[in-house]
């Protein structure tokens, strides 16, 4: 078990006009929020403190985030609790379909905590989940935001390609020279070896990625950045403005203006990215269902001009 390294007890920065959001008021809001806690789910929109989750939960829109809502780790980005997480929940898989089935969702995104308490990392209940998704609602699309499984990485990510989620989604989260400091129990390069692992068992599965800004990286590290990516064949990046949650975690070192996230997004998809969503209010499942059907056309298309 891990605990935040304690950092500068910074207030929070004032947030510009570009990055602030209306506080989620609406009834499907509330309906929402009411079958996750009666299924007994934890979702990253609530756990994270995600600046988009009134949007989401409007339209009946969540990401799940099963094997609990503790962390074993304790990244200085992020707000959910670090502790000894409690034993994994049996009925979470199905608990989890049944929400699928009631919100009609087209398509879902898993996510999870870290458990390097567990020795798969919590891999087999990944492939539990996806497996009663399938059986419920089969006509349902699967992304998934896995941890990076430490040390057991291989074996874990395996048995997950063969439950052939439609989309395989890890995030770098910060360019390599600020993991120490913002994600120190990771390594970077391991995690690209992840996503690259991924295309190599099944190159079929989507593969995507994320980088959040204004945590002091460069530009060129920026670019460096989705070079790696590019190298391990990820189809998709993510870009958004980190947001600081508490004064003990990171400062935010600079709100990215929309006209630099619009020259980022410009530059991958240069590089070769199928798809690019780069903007201040971008999450890693931030509208999601509709960026995998532009994931699908965009492989199509791709496939079509090889053809012709």
């Amino acid at each position: 078990m891990n605990e935040m390294t304690p950092l500068a007890m910074a207030p929070r920065a004032r947030k510009p006009d570009w990055i602030r959001v209306k506080a989620p008021t609406s009834v499907g809001f509330a309906e929402t929020k009411a079958m996750m806690r009666r299924l007994n789910l934890n979702t990253v929109c609530e756990e994270a403190a995600c600046p988009n989750i009134g949007e989401c939960w409007t339209k009946k829109h969540a990401t799940v985030m099963i094997l609990g809502d503790t962390c074993t780790r304790a990244c200085a980005f992020c707000n959910v609790k670090t502790g000894m997480p409690r034993a994994v929940d049996v009925l979470e898989p199905q608990h989890t379909a049944d929400a699928a089935a009631e919100l009609g969702l087209e398509h879902i995104v898993i996510t999870s905590v870290d458990r390097d308490d567990l020795p798969d990392g919590g891999a087999s209940q990944f492939v539990k989940v996806i497996e009663a998704l399938r059986r419920t609602t089969p006509r349902t699309t699967i992304e998934i935001l896995t941890p990076d499984f430490r040390n057991k990485a291989q074996a874990a990510v395996e048995s997950i390609v063969e439950a052939r989620p439609d989309v395989y989604n890890h995030n770098l989260e910060t360019v390599p020279r600020l993991y120490p400091t913002i994600r120190p129990g990771a390594r970077y390069y391991a995690s690209l070896r992840l996503l690259e692992s991924v295309k190599r068992h099944d190159p079929s599965i989507f593969t995507k990625s994320g980088v959040m800004m204004g945590l002091g990286e460069e530009r060129l590290e920026v670019h460096q950045v989705m070079d790696d990516m590019r190298s391990a064949d990820i189809d998709f990046l993510t870009m958004g403005q980190y947001l600081q949650p508490t004064p003990r975690h990171a400062k935010v070192a600079e709100f990215v203006t929309p006209k630099a996230f619009d020259a980022y997004a410009g530059v991958a998809r240069a590089k070769g990215f199928l798809l690019v969503a780069a903007s201040p209010l971008t999450r890693s499942s931030y509208h999601a269902g509709d960026d995998f059907a532009r994931l699908r056309a965009a492989r199509e298309a791709k496939l079509g001009a090889a053809r012709g």
